[in-house]
């Protein structure tokens, strides 16, 4: 067995970082410089709901625990990174978790990790926040009886992006042409195909289970392997997410073979 190497699934954060449809645009201003104070300080103005991040039940459920009320070690544990590609709009159902779990089974109390291959959009494009695939009602029931910690996925949010503020749910729509685009490219009405708000962000984090959104970074080195995740929030009192360093560990020999993502912002 080779060495315990560590793997990052994290997008990166920063200035005119990606960010979900109706969020402020992060601002990052340097208070000292070097030509002015000979140091570097920097305040930073963003919501918690950017790059890969965590969200807390108190996001989306009233009187549910905050950041700060949810123990360490559901950030922490032994996990799967299942392979489930996906298209633009499609659904990953129970089926689906069950199909993937043929190869990688996964066990009560694991960190599901799903790799739709969606995160090498990730950038400031239509692609990645609104035509991404995304987690279906039958998904989010799928998690609450294989009693699995907690959830990531590699696109914009735990839900579909029609079963959010994108669609007719909620503050929505926020993007109405994007609801006359699914209905013209596939005769089917968005409030028929996803007729609810955030479902699965009710069904996971009101049953316990943690959930990050936006994993990337090198995801691709540990694609349908059994590893230790680890992704941990500030300690935030009253927080309703946290952006964090999400971190997969794996034996050196074990890694896929394929190159390190390079980012930069804006493009894929």
């Amino acid at each position: 067995m080779g060495k315990k190497v560590l793997v990052d699934l994290s997008h990166p954060f920063g200035d005119k970082a990606p960010l979900w449809p109706y969020f402020e645009d992060v601002k990052i201003e340097r208070k000292h410089y070097f030509a002015k104070s000979g140091v570097l300080s920097q305040t930073v103005t963003t919501v918690m709901h950017c790059t890969t991040h965590a969200d807390s039940p108190a996001h989306v459920i009233e009187g549910a625990a905050y950041t700060h009320e949810i123990p360490l070690d559901r950030y922490y544990g032994e996990g799967v990174i299942l392979d489930i590609p996906k298209e633009k709009w499609e659904l990953i159902t129970a089926e689906d978790l069950d199909k993937a779990c043929e190869k990688t089974p996964v066990k009560e109390d694991d960190i599901v990790i799903i790799h739709t291959g969606w995160n090498k959009y990730w950038g400031d494009n239509q692609k990645y926040f609104l035509e991404s695939p995304g987690l279906g009602k039958s998904a989010g029931e799928w998690f609450v009886k294989h009693k699995v910690k907690a959830v990531g996925v590699d696109q914009q949010a735990l839900d579909h992006p029609l079963h959010t503020a994108i669609g007719p749910h909620g503050t929505g729509p926020i993007r109405p042409d994007i609801c006359k685009q699914y209905e013209k490219e596939t005769g089917r009405k968005v409030e028929d195909d996803f007729p609810e708000w955030e479902p699965c962000h009710n069904l996971i984090l009101g049953n316990g289970i943690l959930g990050w959104e936006n994993v990337g970074g090198d995801i691709a080195k540990v694609v349908g392997k059994r590893v230790k995740i680890m992704g941990f929030p500030i300690r935030w009192h009253m927080g309703d997410g946290s952006i964090v360093r999400l971190v997969a560990e794996i034996d050196e020999d074990d890694l896929i073979d394929v190159p390190d993502r390079v980012y930069k912002y804006g493009t894929h």
